[in-house]
């Protein structure tokens, strides 16, 4: 098998997957760079990770999962020509992702009324920096489910499936590395 042909049938958009792959990258990078610094100061870390909100985050994974699996849904009733059914599960997965953030946005604020910032400790610093960048991925990926929903050519609704699915994939790293490793 050629190369050529193995990229023929990579599902999606080539570009988007690019992106993705970076994405992951950074994704990684950061995760690598946490637990590298988790090292120099467990008892410390643990600590910092005590004040976080296990419940909304293993909420938010809910969330999020559900939300893929709408969006996964939303191609194939497409594909089926059930395009009302496919607007409405890419118009609900965008709803939980707005969900998702509103849940990340209450922990933030709970942080802030503790007077928990970035400066607080390095586990600190990390977590806003890795969920928050997360977070942005979040958003962009409401604005790219919405506008898929309006603009619902198959295509489109892969392409934005794709960059949704890397978002929850992302979460799914994120969730036990920050929230639960102890």
């Amino acid at each position: 098998m050629s190369d050529a042909s193995l990229i023929d049938e990579l599902p999606g958009e080539l570009l988007m997957w690019v992106l993705i792959v970076s994405e992951l990258l950074v994704f990684g990078a950061g995760l690598i760079a946490f637990m590298g610094v988790r090292l120099t100061d467990p008892a410390g870390f643990a600590e910092a990770q005590s004040h976080l909100y296990r419940t909304g985050a293993a909420l938010n994974t809910g969330v999020l999962v559900t939300s893929g699996f709408l969006a996964a849904r939303a191609l194939r009733w497409r594909q089926a020509a059930r395009r009302g059914a496919a607007r409405l599960a890419l118009i609900g997965a965008a709803l939980l992702g707005v969900v998702f953030l509103i849940i990340k946005g209450a922990e933030y604020a709970g942080k802030a009324a503790q007077g928990i910032s970035y400066e607080t400790h390095p586990f600190f610093l990390f977590y806003y920096l890795l969920t928050g960048f997360h977070a942005a991925h979040v958003l962009a990926g409401v604005a790219i489910l919405l506008l898929v929903a309006w603009r619902d050519d198959p295509r489109n609704i892969e392409a934005g499936g794709q960059f949704w699915h890397m978002v929850d994939l992302v979460w799914i790293l994120l969730f036990p590395v920050i929230y639960l490793l102890g």
